[in-house]
């Protein structure tokens, strides 16, 4: 009879880690614990043979598949203090007056809350937290899109709400995304959504991508973009290999949250 997985102290605080980010490079987990690659891959295979994890090129994640996101309660508290420090960074590069679209996510949803001082701000939605979060805002003129509403999320996805944001051209898209593949694609779970997502990149003068570091190598289904089709994207640590020569071949504009702060008087 086999016995039971039990996991040294290392794989357990290494198991601790994934389940708190909701995935993770291998690169990353390496230079947390401070062990070598190898040291990493040999405690994921054990886990994952546990069924504890889920491998995927470059990185580890939860099980489950690559078509469900984790659910809205528990994506709120991944990552939380990080999703504050991009929003920080991308509100105070948001020029007062201008206009954008902020679309589906809890790291947009934090950078809302860094935009309720602003002036002269037009904002269109497609995210109802949104909407709540900007509504009481003085400074702040806010259209929400029509379209169907996703109970799981309170986003708003499908035909009509592609068709509703194609009236506009604004200054600034903001957007969330579920996963960055090491092959510069920008991936997501729902197809409704993603259309969405999609006709906002079309109607922004500059669009500005918010991911949090675990979003770096996370496999999920559906194509949204490439990282060309960015010009900046906000995060709270330096990305992976191969990531910086990805975006730097894209020529975007990478801006890790931490690092400004850092440089912060």
């Amino acid at each position: 009879m086999v016995s039971p997985f039990s996991p040294n102290p290392r794989q357990a605080a290494l198991l601790q880690e994934v389940q708190g980010r909701g995935s993770a490079s291998v690169e990353a987990l390496a230079e947390q614990f401070g062990v070598t690659l190898q040291t990493v891959r040999r405690d994921v295979r054990l886990l994952a043979d546990a069924g504890l994890v889920a491998r995927f090129h470059g990185g580890v994640r939860l099980p489950g598949s690559t078509t469900e996101n984790i659910a809205y309660r528990q994506r709120q508290r991944l990552n939380e203090q990080a999703k504050q420090r991009i929003a920080r960074a991308v509100a105070s590069a948001v020029p007062e007056g201008s206009s954008l679209i902020i679309n589906i996510g809890t790291t947009t949803e934090a950078v809302a809350r860094e935009l309720r001082a602003h002036r002269s701000l037009r904002v269109i939605t497609n995210n109802l937290n949104v909407a709540a979060i900007l509504a009481d805002s003085p400074g702040c003129e806010l259209i929400i899109v029509g379209g169907q509403v996703r109970g799981s999320d309170r986003g708003i996805v499908g035909e009509a709400a592609v068709d509703f944001m194609r009236q506009f051209r604004v200054d600034i898209g903001l957007v969330g995304i579920s996963g960055i593949e090491p092959d510069g694609t920008l991936r997501d779970y729902d197809y409704r959504e993603v259309k969405v997502a999609r006709a906002i990149l079309e109607q922004s003068r500059e669009v500005w991508m918010v991911a949090d570091h675990s979003k770096f190598g996370r496999p999920a289904m559906v194509e949204l973009a490439r990282l060309s089709q960015l010009d900046r994207l906000y995060t709270d640590r330096t990305p992976p290999q191969p990531f910086p020569a990805l975006l730097a071949e894209a020529g975007v504009q990478l801006v890790v949250a931490a690092a400004l702060e850092a440089a912060m008087p």
